[in-house]
């Protein structure tokens, strides 16, 4: 049985929000916003820990899929101080979401993310 509460909700609100921005300032600010500043984020194509590397690594994947934005894929599911949510990245141009994963997620006890482990259950050929 899971417990949602509004905390995880609020935490992965933020971390979309982090995702889909594309201006410095406005990535650089909601980064901060999501993240502690001890936290990292590690999936398998990146291992990064604090602010500036979190913010690179968003910054990368927006050159290397422009026009794209993240969505969320299903509820937030969490309990204590984890959540676990899907998301896909989708071409706003034609709909297609070529890349998608699954991401569970440690929170802080003021609900700013500590640890994010991403997986990838969907990658374009030769990605």
């Amino acid at each position: 049985m899971s417990v949602n509460t509004d905390r995880h909700q609020t935490a992965a609100v933020r971390y979309f929000e982090a995702w889909n921005a594309t201006e410095p300032e406005a990535l650089a600010k909601a980064v901060a916003e999501a993240w502690a500043p001890e936290g990292s984020y590690t999936d398998p194509l990146a291992d990064v820990t604090g602010h500036a590397q979190i913010t690179a690594v968003i910054a990368a994947a927006h050159e290397q899929f422009p026009g794209f934005v993240f969505r969320p894929l299903g509820a937030v599911d969490g309990h204590h101080d984890t959540a676990r949510f899907g998301w896909e990245l989708v071409n706003e141009a034609d709909g297609s979401a070529p890349v998608a994963g699954f991401d569970v997620v440690t929170l802080s006890e003021e609900g700013r993310i500590l640890r994010v482990l991403g997986f990838l259950d969907r990658v374009p050929a030769g990605a």
